[in-house]
């Protein structure tokens, strides 16, 4: 485990530590500590690579000769390419969860937990830190871009990396909500096992969410992946509009506006964290 070393306290003219100063070095801390874990497991982040990059150019590239264009707007390949996107940034995101709950047992958090800074900072900085990962390794997955029809347009990879990085937000407040409330990390790998696909599913990863059964497509209206795969497929249409993919999540019959989909993943990730945040603020 990578060691990290939490803000002493500095005593100042008042013989006080100043508050806010040492809640952002903790921050920092964990922040840095999960890059260094990031730059340290080089063969990790392979094989966090390895499902999604098999699927797109295996399953893509397979499909892409069955699938005429004309029924999804555009290559199978350019269409899975969102989703595995989503898919590359949703597991470093959820493994926030699980190793809040394995630092728990083995005691570590407990030693955190003794540094002088609310166990709010040490959230977010778990919370930061996890986001930042994610976006990262989603990052590379865009050097394909290329080989699936996209241009390598500076504006469509800044559109996609900050999709992620929303997206990326929202799955890692989801993860660690979930980990404060759970104490098992066998429960934890349980649900994970049990909603992970489906939720991808369910996403439009893989085919319009039009397609799917009546009560499917209400359930994908509730799911943060399906708005975070929209936002990214509606960024490359936004730049690139020969690409525009058929589909995508819709309100009443409409597709709400790109800007509402960034919007509530920002707010479905602040209000969980906020309730993750308060759940952690009581003693263990």
């Amino acid at each position: 485990m990578t060691a990290l070393t939490l803000p002493a306290p500095d005593t100042t003219d008042t013989g006080r530590p100043p508050r806010l100063r040492h809640e952002l070095r903790a921050i920092h801390a964990l922040v840095h500590r999960d890059l260094l874990r990031l730059a340290g497991q080089p063969a990790h982040t392979a094989l966090v690579l390895f499902q999604p990059v098999l699927y797109l150019l295996v399953l893509g590239g397979g499909l892409a000769t069955l699938i005429p264009n004309a029924s999804l707007g555009t290559g199978y390949q350019t269409y899975l390419f969102p989703g595995m996107l989503m898919m590359t940034v949703q597991t470093p995101a959820i493994m926030v969860g699980i190793r809040l709950i394995t630092d728990r047992q083995s005691g570590y958090l407990r030693e955190l937990l003794m540094a002088p800074v609310s166990r709010s900072a040490l959230l977010l900085g778990s919370c930061a830190g996890g986001t930042l990962v994610a976006a990262a390794q989603g990052a590379v997955l865009l050097c394909l871009a290329g080989p699936v029809g996209l241009p390598y347009d500076p504006v469509l990879l800044l559109l996609l990396f900050g999709g992620m990085l929303l997206a990326s937000f929202a799955l890692t407040a989801l993860a660690l909500a979930l980990a404060v409330s759970l104490r098992s990390p066998e429960i934890f790998h349980a649900l994970l096992s049990l909603l992970m696909m489906p939720l991808l599913f369910l996403s439009g990863a893989f085919f319009p969410p039009a397609s799917l059964p009546g009560w499917a497509q209400g359930l994908a209206a509730l799911n943060p992946l399906a708005y975070g795969v929209d936002l990214l497929r509606r960024s490359i249409a936004l730049r690139v509009p020969d690409q525009a993919a058929v589909g995508g999540i819709e309100w009443a019959g409409r597709q709400p506006p790109l800007a509402l989909e960034a919007g509530l993943l920002l707010t479905v990730g602040l209000l969980t964290l906020l309730w993750a945040a308060r759940r952690f603020s009581r003693p263990e």
